[in-house]
């Protein structure tokens, strides 16, 4: 058993060392387009399923309340929180639809939308994709794997070279702690 925690260990910082590697610039130009954005007054709107889910809501949460230092709060919010709001779409028109009537409802021009999906087909995130898209929103998508249907959908798009969910997701997580500590960097110049 040993043997099998550290190969899991070695993979994932493999995975994660590649991934990084290859989308170190991209990451500064969406550090960039968030500080912006929240320069503008504008937010941040994230959403997923599963894990995913929970990752938007970690990442909203950094921003909103803090992340390494102390600063104002930052407007970002997770589309996938309010369980009312969740079943009565769902219930009404589909589960397909819980994203893309949260953003006709609260997104605006010049916010960002991130959408993560581990497969890159998670039907309801691509709609939201698409309503932000018509809707004048910045699309950022974390995905896995080939990028599934998302892979070409986006502004920017990050796709960690694995098909092992736990990966991918292990490789999000990263992603969103960086972005939330550069855009405070550039926002607030570090530490107070």
């Amino acid at each position: 058993m040993k043997e099998a925690i550290i190969k899991i260990v070695e993979e994932g910082a493999r995975v994660k060392t590649a991934f990084f590697k290859e989308n170190a610039d991209r990451i500064v130009e969406v550090v960039h387009l968030i500080a912006q954005s929240f320069r503008d007054g504008k937010k941040v709107l994230l959403f997923g399923n599963g894990g995913s889910s929970t990752d938007a809501c970690h990442i909203a949460a950094e921003f909103v309340n803090r992340f390494l230092i102390d600063r104002p709060p930052l407007p970002a919010i997770a589309l996938n929180t309010d369980p009312a709001v969740l079943t009565s779409i769902s219930n009404d028109f589909g589960y397909d639809q819980i994203f893309s009537k949260q953003l006709r409802a609260l997104g605006h021009e010049g916010d960002v939308v991130i959408g993560l999906s581990t497969s890159g087909n998670s039907p309801n995130v691509i709609k939201a994709l698409e309503v932000a898209k018509k809707g004048g929103m910045k699309t950022v998508v974390l995905t896995g794997g080939s990028g599934g249907k998302m892979a070409n959908m986006a502004d920017f798009t990050f796709i960690v070279p694995s098909k092992h969910t736990p990966h991918i997701q292990e490789a999000h997580i990263t992603l969103g702690h960086i972005i939330c500590q550069m855009v405070d960097e550039e926002l607030f110049g570090g530490k107070r």
